[in-house]
């Protein structure tokens, strides 16, 4: 991998393109009549993916960028569920009828902070709103340092399949550093319950970047990951906003790694679990051989969304909680973000939707360019131009930024087919920008690029 490179595009900010256009361009102008209406207006054939946002943690991690808030009394939690509850009835009954079910996703926040029989109320209520596919997916991120016996019990019984464990770091100096303190023993005890219960597809989460890290420390905790063996791992890059998030600001930025210093950590960390037999998956996943993710990347079928880089081919993702975002044919659909404005708009009847925006013909266009590239790496211009009736040379034209992407080495352009060179691949982020005709490059609204 180039480091001359990261050294010129790595400080951009730049989006993660889990959606195209990105939610800073979401606007009031959509709100809950246009999300019923979109509602309404899915197709009998249509079928569906639900997230459900708990945004409720024991105590604050410094380096967290999620929405999410420090609850102690419990009593906070459980009206929080049952405001989902009705979410999850005031969507269904919008909808009409029992719409299929693929996959569901718990976020956060802890969602496993809720009390285990409010989970398995959760679960019976989407079932029952929904029809939930058998061989749906249903997926949680935990918390090792908080997950009970109970609640992986409760998370058997919903059926529960895939878990993904926040690990970050298992160096003390940098957990003692992001207030995140997390001892080896604890994720090894979790993973084997885990595991005892027949949940079997474990992902892990890293982040390199994070004050005090080092190429050492990183490759340590890669090393100690391994001995668990983990279907996934996601390793993400710290993305330091103090601005937007001021718990941030507890974290010492002199004890931050610079842009290539965060360069050779990504590449230590990825080059680690190559050798170990995982499959690069994009910008920053990676799997085993016969994983689900590693046969989609291979097949040409990997997607992404909210969640990441995902197994999902649903067009329709359904939101539930606040801050939570959605997505329909028409376009994307955003919760209060504020807990207390969205439990007052659910306790009186209507959706809680604040947020969102309506997909124009060039968006659809631009967003399926920038799926295949943060995907694959690449994309056939031609044949994605020829689905939206649009020209390639035109879409190329509206992307000067490809320009210089092109003399540096990091595109190939051969014909009307884009490849990101195989020692630019950390700059994928960069290529997918080209085509995003919302970016404003003076706002540092987004992480950097390495």
């Amino acid at each position: 991998m180039r480091t001359d490179l990261a050294a010129s595009y790595g400080e951009e900010r730049l989006p993660r393109y889990t959606s195209y256009p990105t939610a800073p361009h979401f606007s009031p102008a959509i709100g809950a009549d246009s999300y019923a209406r979109w509602l309404a207006e899915l197709p009998s054939s249509a079928s569906a993916s639900l997230y459900l946002h708990v945004p409720f943690c024991r105590e604050m991690c410094w380096y967290c960028g999620c929405h999410t808030q420090i609850v102690r009394r419990d009593g906070l939690i459980a009206a929080y569920q049952r405001t989902l509850l009705s979410e999850i009835t005031e969507v269904a009954d919008t909808i009409g009828r029992r719409i299929k079910v693929e996959h569901i996703h718990f976020g956060g926040g802890t969602p496993t902070i809720m009390a285990p029989d409010a989970f398995a109320e959760l679960m019976a209520a989407m079932r029952h709103a929904f029809f939930v596919l058998p061989s749906a997916e249903i997926a949680v991120e935990i918390d090792p340092r908080t997950l009970t016996a109970e609640m992986v019990e409760a998370m058997q019984l919903s059926g529960v399949n895939r878990a993904s464990l926040g690990v970050q770091s298992f160096d003390p100096v940098v957990q003692r550093a992001i207030n995140r303190v997390q001892s080896y023993e604890q994720t090894a005890s979790v993973v084997e319950m885990l595991r005892g219960a027949g949940i079997k597809g474990l992902n892990f989460d890293l982040i390199y970047g994070l004050p005090h890290q080092t190429i050492a420390s990183c490759l340590d905790t890669v090393r100690r990951s391994l001995a668990l063996a983990p279907a996934r791992f996601s390793v993400f890059g710290y993305a330091h906003v103090p601005d937007f998030k001021k718990h941030q600001r507890m974290i010492n930025e002199s004890r931050l790694p610079d842009g290539l210093a965060r360069h050779d950590q990504a590449c230590a960390i990825a080059n680690a679990l190559k050798e170990a037999g995982y499959v690069q998956i994009g910008l920053d996943h990676f799997a085993r051989p016969d994983d689900a993710m590693a046969v989609a990347f291979e097949q040409g079928t990997l997607r992404r969304n909210f969640q990441g880089y995902t197994t999902d081919q649903s067009e329709v993702l359904l939101g539930f909680g606040a801050s939570a975002i959605g997505h329909l044919p028409q376009g994307y659909v955003q919760n209060e973000v504020q807990i207390g404005a969205y439990q007052h708009g659910i306790a009186e009847g209507r959706l809680a939707t604040a947020k969102g925006y309506r997909l124009t013909e060039d968006d659809r266009l631009r967003a399926d360019i920038i799926e295949r590239i943060m995907c694959e790496f690449g994309a056939n211009l031609a044949d994605i131009c020829a689905r939206h009736g649009a020209e390639p040379e035109a879409m190329l034209q509206s992307a000067p930024r490809l320009k210089s992407l092109i003399s540096d080495g990091v595109v190939k352009l051969d014909g009307n087919r884009l490849a990101v060179a195989n020692d630019s691949r950390f700059l994928v982020r960069s290529v997918a920008a080209a085509f995003d005709a919302h970016l404003d490059p003076g706002k540092q609204l987004h992480s950097r690029a390495v």
